[in-house]
């Protein structure tokens, strides 16, 4: 993690009866899903010492209503002052704690491939709190070898680095094909959260194990989809 996170972490109350601290159970993945979002404004809204906010200023930023954005803080708590809007740095610690970016998550990378590589090098991780440890492949040029600072083991070596070494989440970039035996592995090991990037959705249902798919062609068709719409209008109208 950086200086910019640990400055305005290391101010957080983490009690365990602060639901702010918790998250809540039961909240809409449509919430959730834009809790990232609000962590990255409100990050940049530190760089610019912005010192508060309010829920009108914060929803011409994001283009998201003001009433959306006060019934998303309520499912927390609130956090917010009639009259005086939101403290940034205040709200900004709390939904760093919702997301989890002070409990520093470890991970491994499985694949390390194009994609493997690319995420193995890329500052997303410390910025989230997130750490990521090692890399696992099969190809003997890549074995042995570091990406950046992580070092690559072989996937023979996965259960027993695992049984070593703390891990909350893999990110899998392997090949379609050898996904579910990979996942397989890592919740029979103990890792509860994937980070899935392979296309292959597998049923994991004898373990306690969250998976978020990530579908980057999913993503490429939506945008298709809208320039789509834009082309129809337009020969609509000629």
């Amino acid at each position: 993690m950086n200086d910019f996170d640990q400055t305005y972490l290391d101010t957080t109350d983490r009690r365990a009866d602060d639901p702010a601290a918790t998250g809540r159970l039961g909240v809409s993945p449509a919430v959730i899903k834009r809790l990232p979002r609000y962590y990255r404004y409100l990050r940049e809204l530190i760089r610019q010492d912005k010192l508060r906010i309010s829920s009108s200023e914060l929803s011409r930023m994001m283009n998201v209503t003001a009433s959306q954005i006060r019934q998303d803080f309520n499912c927390f708590g609130g956090f917010g002052q009639q009259g005086y809007g939101y403290n940034v740095k205040y709200l900004y610690v709390k939904i760093s704690e919702i997301l989890g970016v002070s409990r520093h998550f470890t991970a491994i990378i499985i694949g390390a491939g194009n994609l493997g590589r690319a995420l193995g090098r890329n500052p997303m991780f410390a910025k989230r709190g997130v750490v990521p440890t090692a890399m696992f492949d099969v190809d003997p040029a890549m074995v042995g070898k570091r990406v950046g600072e992580l070092p690559v083991f072989h996937m023979d070596q996965l259960e027993q680095y695992l049984a070593e070494n703390h891990t909350d989440l893999a990110v899998l970039t392997l090949p379609k094909e050898c996904a579910a035996d990979a996942a397989y592995r890592l919740a029979a090991a103990g890792v509860r959260g994937l980070w899935n990037f392979t296309g292959s959705e597998f049923a994991l249902s004898d373990f306690d194990v969250r998976v978020e798919n990530v579908h980057l062609g999913d993503s490429l068709m939506t945008l298709c989809y809208e320039l789509n719409l834009m082309h129809t209008e337009e020969e609509r109208k000629k």
